[in-house]
């Protein structure tokens, strides 16, 4: 089959490579759509040693199984005997594994092998690039249930989201399904705000209000965590969803003396994975519409113009 490899930093050939095989509980699916993550970047730019080359990247991807089902997949894969598993937190599991991370091949290709419980099925009225955005919404609506969950219940349902990117779009979109009407949002590149502003309906703003009761950083740098830490309310809560860089930013004097709870997320419990495909279906979500599709063979140029920051949606989908 063909696939997009990163075979070092800044670079993605477009070639052949052996079939996947799927082992016991497994099954195949021909990938038709599969997003770009901020994950991809990082390995792409040499940022993240969990991920060498050469390794197909992925994870966000939907599909057809063998058998002819229409999927989306939940990437991550976990042991279900561990007491993390057992109690419904799979994202904690100390054995857990990501298709995109060795020893597990990505979606950047024709094919990938994932458990069959790892499925969710799709109804005809969502597209195949729909559907690829279930892991990034996921993502963020498993990070605001639990903000939701964190927030004093005298505080308003007051949010602001930094980052315009898959995951902090998919944020504001999770924060309106769970009743949150007030939420804002700081996006620094121009074109992306007004984009976001018309497409999404999003109420992005030039400069944030101060004393937020819920903040959520999807980007995860020093300067984003200095910002959540400057606009958060006393006693409010800050997201830490982002993985841009591990270093710098926040307030601990601030965060101490003002009670305020932070929160670090990853991925999200099955359970989470499932209830966010159940509100895309209802429509829940909103039209699920903030992407552009690109061939997987030109997958390589995709990535330099998300790097060079001139694509203007959240998600660039790739379509083997």
């Amino acid at each position: 089959m063909k696939a997009l490899v990163y075979t070092g930093v800044e670079t993605l050939e477009y070639r052949a490579v052996s079939d996947p095989v799927a082992n016991q509980g497994e099954t195949l699916v021909r990938i038709d759509s599969v997003g770009i993550c901020g994950s991809d970047m990082h390995a792409y730019l040499g940022h993240d040693e969990r991920r060498p080359a050469p390794l197909t990247l992925g994870h966000e991807g939907a599909g057809v199984t063998s058998d002819g089902q229409r999927v989306t997949i939940n990437p991550l894969v976990t042991d279900p005997t561990s007491a993390a598993s057992r109690s419904g937190r799979e994202n904690l599991c100390p054995s857990r594994q990501i298709i995109s991370m060795p020893p597990r091949e990505g979606a950047f290709a024709e094919w990938v092998a994932i458990p069959e419980g790892n499925l969710v099925a799709v109804p005809h009225h969502i597209t195949f690039e729909q559907a690829a955005l279930a892991e990034p919404i996921a993502v963020s609506w498993h990070a605001v249930r639990l903000g939701l969950a964190a927030m004093h219940p005298a505080d308003q349902r007051r949010a602001h989201v930094l980052g315009g990117g898959a995951i902090g779009v998919a944020a504001a979109l999770a924060l309106k399904a769970m009743g949150v009407n007030e939420v804002t949002m700081s996006e620094p590149n121009v074109a992306r705000a007004e984009y976001l502003r018309k497409v999404c309906g999003i109420n992005v703003v030039a400069e944030p209000e101060k004393n937020v009761p819920l903040v959520i950083d999807a980007v995860g740098i020093a300067s984003t965590r200095a910002a959540a830490c400057a606009v958060v309310s006393p006693g409010g809560v800050i997201l830490h969803i982002g993985l841009g860089s591990s270093e710098g930013g926040l307030d601990i004097r601030r965060i101490t003396l003002q009670e305020i709870t932070l929160i670090g997320t990853y991925t999200y419990t099955a359970q989470d994975f499932r209830d966010t495909c159940a509100a895309m279906f209802e429509g829940r979500l909103g039209a699920l519409d903030w992407f552009e599709t690109r061939a997987l063979a030109d997958g390589a140029a995709a990535f330099t113009d998300l790097r060079a920051g001139t694509t203007h949606a959240p998600k660039i989908i790739l379509k083997p």
